[in-house]
């Protein structure tokens, strides 16, 4: 068998897709985890709506979803939001994805606290990264499953926001 040089591939690109803006109610603490595979405090926090812009996809957030997440330490969460959008754009009008965003977010102590008392953080104190996956439909949103995606994220006390990219 021959064995192949080793050598370094060239970095993959990123396409920026779009910005969401998803409103938030107050966070539902549903305490301490206990039993088996348990690691935190569970907390939910309600979506409200909201909104997607971007060049090639455009829609609002419905109300219903929620950020199902597992706080794991005083700086750390694991983040699991599921939602829908309902696209706007004219060519797909009405369709619906369905998203899954998971994340990683963390901080200092004292930023993720402020964070949790409803108190604006500066974005650059916290690290938040995702990765959503989609499910669709529409023949015109598949594109959306071929690719793999990741956003970076902010918190603020009514809203978060992500800006979505596409893997290249």
């Amino acid at each position: 068998m021959k064995v192949i040089e080793s050598e370094t591939l060239a970095p993959p690109g990123l396409e920026h897709v779009g910005d969401l803006c998803v409103f938030v109610s107050a966070p539902i603490e549903a305490g301490q985890i206990i039993g088996l595979n348990s690691r935190g405090r569970r907390r939910i926090i309600p979506i409200t709506g909201g909104q997607l812009t971007g060049s090639r996809l455009q829609g609002r957030v419905l109300p219903g979803g929620a950020d199902f997440q597992l706080v794991v330490s005083e700086t750390a969460a694991d983040l699991d939001a599921r939602y829908v959008i309902e696209v706007d754009s004219p060519e797909l009008a009405g369709e619906h994805i369905y998203v899954q965003n998971r994340a990683l977010r963390r901080g200092s102590a004292a930023d993720i606290a402020r964070l949790v008392r409803g108190e604006p953080v500066d974005p650059k104190a916290i690290y938040f990264r995702c990765v959503p996956t989609f499910e669709v439909s529409s023949p015109g949103l598949a594109w959306l499953t071929e690719s793999l995606f990741i956003g970076t994220g902010a918190r603020y006390p009514d809203r978060v926001l992500i800006s979505l990219y596409r893997i290249c």
